[in-house]
């Protein structure tokens, strides 16, 4: 290759990934609208760059364009039928479209998605997030479509198995799905017990607070928490 035509096409090269880069930054900084015109930019010419397709799906998710995020994550699942996380942020994009159409039309939906979360559970045995979605599917949908708490409960149980905190978590979901409030509160506890994170926390205080009218236990448990 002759000198010049090498120094131009690196520094093309370097510009592009200079693009990347950029917009990485912007996502990070939630500038989602600027991010999306450098990533944009950057799949022109690098059109099978997975990180750009992921993120200008999380940008479109995020936006709440929902046949965008769908269109992405579905090009993504393609290229790398293997991945657990293409296909459960695809069946995830695909949940919140049906929440947003008619009855009729997400009813058509719900074999996709339910095969996204699916297949992304089988791909990886530890993946969290495809499971708690499934719980929250199976709790939502009507019986007579397949919807049953016995299938919530294990994939809760499954959760349990990877993660006692995220199992705690599912487990209090479900109770609090069902109005079983008490035995929402033992989850919870369990679950702060463990991690005393931020997301505990707020799980349980909003349990105490909106659920359980508890004031007396909702202020001690934030006493405790920001005394830690």
């Amino acid at each position: 290759m002759p000198k010049f035509l090498f120094i131009l096409f690196f520094s093309f090269t370097a510009f592009a990934q200079t693009n990347f880069e950029k917009a990485e930054k912007l996502y990070k900084e939630n500038k989602f609208a600027e991010a999306k015109i450098l990533f944009e930019t950057y799949l022109k010419t690098t059109p099978n760059h997975l990180k750009t397709i992921e993120y200008l799906g999380d940008i479109a998710g995020a936006q709440k364009k929902w046949d965008d995020a769908i269109t992405y994550y579905e090009k993504l699942k393609l290229k790398v039928p293997s991945s657990a996380n293409y296909h459960y942020k695809y069946g995830g994009a695909m949940g919140m479209k049906a929440k947003s159409v008619n009855k009729f039309k997400a009813l058509g939906m719900i074999d996709d998605i339910e095969e996204a979360f699916l297949t992304a559970a089988r791909l990886d045995k530890k993946h969290i997030e495809s499971r708690f979605a499934l719980v929250i599917l199976y709790l939502e949908l009507p019986g007579i479509i397949g919807g049953s708490e016995k299938k919530a409960q294990k994939y809760a149980d499954e959760i349990l198995t990877i993660s006692k905190v995220d199992g705690y978590l599912a487990k209090g979901y479900i109770e609090v799905y069902f109005k079983r409030y008490k035995k929402a509160e033992t989850y919870y506890v369990n679950a702060h017990k463990i991690e005393n994170s931020k997301e505990t926390f707020d799980k349980l205080y909003d349990l105490y607070v909106k659920k359980l009218k508890d004031k007396i236990k909702a202020s001690k448990l934030k006493e405790q928490f920001e005394n830690k």
